[in-house]
């Protein structure tokens, strides 16, 4: 009967080594530190029991260097999340792309649309589902201004765009503290300023924390996206409460507010 006998080849052993006696053979161990080839011939043998014993012997040595000569890429994965089994690049499903009239942003996947109507020019609104202090509004007014530049520094801008931070709905009569003014109950804070050159256009961006002598939520992180294009004031503001920011919704709020961006 015919069977299957496999041989291994290496090119870096020497021919002495083939010639070695039995006992000399028996006791070496041999480093493969090149690809080992495998032939696989058939020949032809009488006996039954040799044949059965060939063809397992070549089998197994096939399926062993299969298994030595292929690589397996283990499934990268943090503790608790899903292995990426497939390969396949994984999705951002944090956030969804939003296109409006002339603009486009990152809205917070987990965020829903709100009819509710806060400021003039007013075209787009989302909260978050648990807090509607974290929300996302964008704003579109005509202007006279060719380049957002033309209002003056980040600061200066915000001070004709001051609205935006709410308005003191007290006004009797408070002593100085808690870090409040004579007769004030509300305080701005500009933490930083940054302007941006998009597409061509200029971009103010500012961060603003804005504190009430409540304490509710002990302050408000509000960051401002403004440009000018075609004769309109595009404004996105986006917002979270201070105890929710240093808990992590300052990368939904940071996100959505450097993503937006005028078509």
């Amino acid at each position: 009967m015919a069977y299957s006998a496999c041989f291994l080849h290496q090119s870096a052993l020497a021919s002495s080594a083939a010639r070695s006696s039995p006992s000399n053979s028996s006791q070496r161990h041999l480093s493969l530190s090149k690809p080992v080839q495998i032939v696989c011939k058939a020949q032809q043998h009488h006996e039954d029991d040799n044949s059965t014993v060939s063809r397992r012997l070549a089998l197994t040595l096939l399926v062993g260097a299969a298994a030595v000569g292929s690589k397996v890429s283990p499934a990268d994965a943090a503790y608790g999340e899903a292995a990426n089994v497939f390969g396949k690049p994984k999705k951002n499903t944090d956030f969804t792309a939003y296109s409006g009239d002339g603009f486009i942003v990152q809205v917070p996947a987990k965020w829903n649309p709100s009819r509710e109507v806060e400021y003039p020019g007013q075209v787009l609104r989302y909260e978050d589902n648990f807090d509607a202090t974290s929300n996302l509004n964008v704003m579109v007014t005509p202007t006279d201004k060719k380049s957002i530049t033309d209002y003056g520094s980040p600061e200066e801008f915000l001070s004709q765009v001051n609205y935006l931070l709410g308005k003191q709905a007290y006004f009797g009569e408070t002593a100085s503290e808690g870090g409040f003014d004579n007769n004030a109950v509300a305080t701005a804070n500009i933490l930083d300023t940054n302007i941006q050159d998009v597409g061509g256009k200029p971009y103010y961006y500012l961060s603003v924390l804005t504190r009430t002598a409540d304490g509710d939520e002990g302050g408000k992180h509000q960051l401002i996206t403004a440009t000018v294009n075609g004769g309109k004031l595009y404004i996105c503001k986006a917002q979270a409460g201070d105890k929710r920011w240093f808990k992590g919704a300052n990368k939904f709020v940071e996100k959505a507010a450097t993503s937006f961006s005028v078509a």
